[in-house]
């Protein structure tokens, strides 16, 4: 069955050729000119990817993002004309997979879904081991939880396989290319500072001092360790 995109979009002259494009593609299209149809459509639909513009109607495209992202880990990529570092790491620290600033092509378009959609379809990291610990820490990998002081703490799938990936390499040095290519696909497009953004959220759910992490440490040039 032909993965189903839930296409956001306020402008009519951007949505219809970005849908008939997808559709030409093999993808099925659904479009919402407004944030509120958006999370309306999202919820009856539970479309396979969301394309989501920052600028709508209604809700704004940050608080639709936000409200999915609390309930599921459907991929998002963003489609903005904020093309301000500052707006790519909002995006991204709001749960965002990808931030595609326009104008885009529509080739890079097309690649970046699949790359996502690669991304998302992967299942093979640390499936044999039903959990990972140290100090305060839990990550119990069969039920997809982490654990602070064994209080289960809300962890988005990136935070989740970064972590994971960190906690099984303990003490060792994992690099930053490795970490990017295993959580998000050697074939990754956007910025490299999505991983920096994704260790500060980190850091702030599982260290005691955030700003002196004990745990999850830089090794400055190279990537990070998990002591």
């Amino acid at each position: 069955m032909a993965l189903e995109i839930l296409l956001v979009e306020d402008e009519l002259s951007i949505a219809e050729p970005l849908a008939y494009l997808l559709e030409a593609e093999g993808y099925r299209v659904r479009v919402a000119t407004d944030g509120d149809r958006a999370l309306d459509e999202f919820s009856s639909r539970r479309p396979d990817l969301i394309l989501l513009d920052l600028m709508l109607p209604g809700t704004p495209g940050l608080d639709v993002c936000r409200r999915i992202r609390s309930t599921s880990d459907v991929p998002v990529i963003v489609l903005s004309a904020k093309s301000s570092e500052v707006d790519r790491i909002v995006g991204l620290e709001l749960g965002a997979d990808d931030y595609v600033t326009k104008p885009y092509s529509s080739r890079e378009l097309l690649a970046r879904i699949k790359s996502v959609m690669r991304r998302f379809s992967r299942r093979d990291i640390g499936e044999d081991i039903e959990s990972l610990s140290h100090e305060h820490v839990t990550l119990d990998l069969s039920r997809h939880v982490l654990l602070v002081n064994g209080e289960e703490t809300p962890l988005p799938r990136k935070e989740f396989e970064l972590l994971e990936l960190l906690m099984s390499n303990a003490g060792r040095v994992v690099t930053r290319d490795r970490l990017i290519a295993l959580v998000w696909g050697s074939d990754y497009f956007g910025d490299t500072k999505t991983l920096d953004v994704h260790i500060k959220r980190l850091r702030d759910k599982i260290e005691r001092e955030p700003g002196m992490p004990r745990l999850i440490h830089t090794v400055r040039g190279v990537g990070y360790r998990f002591s």
